[in-house]
């Protein structure tokens, strides 16, 4: 029973930013609960590489180069997956960029660059799959931050654009319950990925206060985003919607 709760078998779950980092460490997760992986991203060597490896796990996956802050790529990618695997069960709104600078610094393109990636296209992509998902149900999983709760003085469009991600997964989940599609977000900590050895690289005491502060005490893997991936895309959570689940090793109830 236990083992069906969370199983995936049948199931096809498109990982936007799948590529790599945390989107990787999910589409793995879903891939070992059966899960077909239709991977998404704008670098085609690292879509193809992301695939290969989870098809050497024995799963069923498929890359597909799209620019998720384009409207018609995000259509696109939706008839893609649906002409490759013939349903959509599953979305993860991963893809995300980050510009670190004091909030006086940035340009308004700048601005604009980061609220596109990582919120508008989440939009635009829960946007596409719908018509797919109002047919059989379906999951949304919004990926978020630990800065959808906190502000930070060195990624003002960031922090924006990811407190936006937790308004927007309570606004869908609202709009499409009645379609039996449960949109929830997932809150990362500090996770060891391209993105924040970037960080790590600009703020030299980033390391030391990020473990100092994390009842962990350790930095967070893409794989330790697996397990909440899986939950949130199986019928385990079929009466979860609007939620916002820190997975940050205790970072977010510090004090």
């Amino acid at each position: 029973m236990a083992a069906e709760l969370f199983s995936l078998t049948g199931k096809v779950a498109i990982v936007t930013g799948g590529n790599g980092g945390i989107g990787l460490g999910m589409a793995k997760g879903l891939a070992g609960a059966s899960a077909k992986i239709f991977v998404v991203g704008r670098n085609a060597e690292k879509n193809a590489a992301a695939a290969e490896a989870l098809k050497q796990t024995g799963a069923e996956a498929e890359a597909f180069i799209a620019d998720v802050t384009s409207e018609p790529e995000c259509q696109a990618m939706a008839a893609a997956a649906l002409q490759r695997f013939g349903r959509i069960d599953i979305l993860i709104n991963n893809a995300g960029i980050n510009v670190r600078k004091q909030p006086e610094e940035y340009t308004l393109e700048e601005w604009r660059a980061v609220m596109d990636t990582n919120l508008t296209s989440a939009f635009s992509c829960s946007q596409a799959v719908y018509p797919a998902m109002k047919l059989e149900g379906g999951k949304i999983i919004n990926i978020g931050s630990m800065l959808s709760i906190f502000g930070t003085s060195f990624a003002a469009p960031y922090a924006a654009s990811k407190g936006g991600i937790v308004q927007l997964t309570k606004s869908l989940a609202s709009a499409w319950a009645k379609d039996n599609i449960q949109v929830n977000a997932v809150l990362p900590g500090w996770i060891d990925t391209d993105l924040t050895r970037g960080a790590r690289a600009a703020i030299p005491t980033l390391n030391s206060r990020v473990l100092m502060r994390t009842p962990a005490r350790r930095w967070g893997t893409p794989d330790d985003l697996s397990g909440i991936a899986v939950f949130l895309a199986s019928c385990a959570s079929d009466f979860i919607t609007g939620t916002a689940i820190p997975v940050d090793g205790g970072y977010s109830s510090e004090i």
